[in-house]
Order: structure tokens, then C-alpha cells, then sequence
């Protein structure tokens, strides 16, 4: 990624060039195929990834990944925010460990 904004520095707004969500989906399709994922990866597939396993998944706050999608208002990333029973397990453990020690 440091390679591709660094070829793209200085030239447009932000870090890399826009491009059309078709254009993406295209990419993405191709990535898919080199990859040998069998899954119809769209734009809409990988923000939807990045939101809840990327991201949620591993515990990133939910006012954080609002920042990172440039969602205007939490409501917006609440579509995302899949519950796992994974991290409210271990979410659990961590606060009966708190209250342990005290």
C-alpha cells in the first residue's frame, strides 16, 4: 500500500486516486479470480469485510470505525456492528478479571 500512495503522492486530493465503484468492482472481481476466492467480491463486499471482520471483528471501537467508513453519525456504522458471540464472550472475561482483582 506504502508503494501505491507513494506513486500516487502529491498528485491528487487524498492518498490515492478515486475510482468509480464499477471500476472497483472490476478490480475486485480480478483480485477474486488471482486469489481463488469464490465469492462475487463488489465494493459493497469489501466495506461490509472491512467493517465487521477487519475491523469490529478484533475489537476496534465502533466511534472509530465510524471515523474510518466517513460515516457522518454512529447510526450509520450500527449497520455494520454485527454482535459476535466471540468478542462478547471475551468481553465478558475481561471484565469479570477486572472485577476479580478489585
Amino acid at each position: 500500500m506504502l508503494k501505491i500512495i507513494n506513486k500516487y503522492k502529491n498528485q491528487q486530493i487524498g492518498l490515492i486516486p478515486k475510482i468509480s465503484n464499477q471500476k472497483m468492482n472490476v478490480y475486485l472481481k480480478e483480485i477474486g479470480v488471482l486469489c481463488g476466492i469464490d465469492k462475487n467480491l463488489t465494493w459493497y463486499v469489501a466495506r461490509h469485510t472491512f467493517a465487521t471482520t477487519v475491523t469490529l471483528g478484533n475489537g476496534v471501537k465502533i466511534e472509530n470505525v465510524s471515523a474510518m467508513m466517513g460515516h457522518t453519525n454512529i447510526m450509520q456504522t450500527q449497520h455494520y456492528a454485527k454482535v459476535l458471540d466471540a468478542n462478547v464472550m471475551e468481553d465478558m472475561f475481561k471484565l469479570m478479571k477486572k472485577y476479580k482483582n478489585i
